[in-house]
């Protein structure tokens, strides 16, 4: 697998020889801004915007824009470290001699190509569409291109626009996600911190046990989460739950209610037969997707719902 820089063939190609505009002075980088490790700029090229962010959502777009909704047709949601580069091209090289370099560059890198279009076949509105966070303009002078490469350590992204200004200068928009799991040590999941929040509300999110696609099998990873539950239950041994198992609402409900069913169940197992808890003070509870925290139309929403609850068990009278 290949993981070396893509674009820097491309660099070298272009770096001796250049013509003397090339030479002269040119104003500097975004303040703060830097090209992204696995994909160079094009020759000369300027940052005139940057940002990056740890980890969020971002819809890939591939596939044309509708040419009644001005919507998307085809998107692919992704959650990693997003990082944007604008760049300004310098106003001797066209849109398309720059975009051919890129999508060769891609290939010899090893990126797989998702999609490739080109002005009036990406759709109306494509550029603000696809970047609705930078918009680029409208697509009648776009170039753009979707790839992957896929790595063991997490699969990258790339997203990228060629534009013609006003001016005739050509300006490019990168995008770059590195598909990895959030840093979900930032939240604590501790027995502490759950018996306060029962203590105050009657029940606590878990967010760190995870599983297996559409599976009850819990991931490795989990342990640490469960190993917690263990000690809240063992330090407090009045203490009964339920643990109730949540779903995202899309897809089937009875089948996103056996799911949910099956990985409390999963749960309530790997207390009492690693961490020796009495049985009978858990009961697993599958409620699927009717108890949602966030919306099902996001991807955030999505995660919240995504969940395991500890809700306190009242025995007796409750007096």
């Amino acid at each position: 697998m290949k993981t070396t820089l893509p674009l820097i063939a491309m660099a070298l190609a272009f770096a001796a020889g250049g013509p003397a505009w090339a030479q002269e002075e040119k104003e500097p980088d975004y303040e703060g801004s830097k090209d992204h490790p696995l994909i160079s700029r094009y020759p000369d090229a300027r940052i005139c915007d940057y940002t990056y962010t740890t980890f969020e959502v971002y819809k890939l777009a591939v596939g044309p824009t509708n040419p009644e909704t001005e919507k998307l047709t085809k998107m692919l949601p992704l959650e990693g470290k997003i990082t944007r580069i604008r760049y300004s091209i310098p106003i001797q090289r066209s849109s398309l001699e720059v975009f051919r370099n890129y999508e060769a560059a891609f290939k010899k890198g090893g990126f797989e190509i998702l999609y490739s279009g080109q002005g009036e076949a990406l759709g109306p509105q494509f550029s603000a569409a696809a970047f609705p966070q930078i918009n680029t303009g409208d697509a009648e002078r776009s170039r753009y291109i979707a790839v992957k490469l896929a790595r063991s350590g997490g699969d990258v992204y790339a997203a990228l626009i060629v534009n013609q200004t006003e001016a005739c200068a050509a300006e490019v928009q990168l995008d770059v996600i590195e598909v990895k799991p959030m840093e979900s040590d930032l939240v604590k999941t501790d027995a502490a911190a759950l018996l306060d929040e029962i203590g105050r509300t009657g029940k606590a999110s878990v967010y760190g046990i995870l599983f297996d696609v559409a599976k009850s099998d819990i991931k490795p990873e989990s342990e640490a989460s469960i190993a917690e539950i263990g000690k809240l239950l063992k330090g407090n041994p009045k203490l009964c739950l339920f643990v109730v198992g949540h779903t995202h609402g899309l897809g089937d409900y009875a089948a996103n209610v056996k799911l949910s069913q099956e990985r409390a169940e999963a749960v309530v197992k790997a207390l009492v037969s690693k961490h020796g808890v009495d049985a009978k003070r858990l009961k697993a509870v599958g409620v699927g997707p009717v108890a949602p925290v966030g919306s099902n139309k996001t991807e955030e929403g999505k995660a919240r719902n995504r969940r395991v609850e500890l809700v306190e068990q009242i025995l007796g009278d409750g007096k």
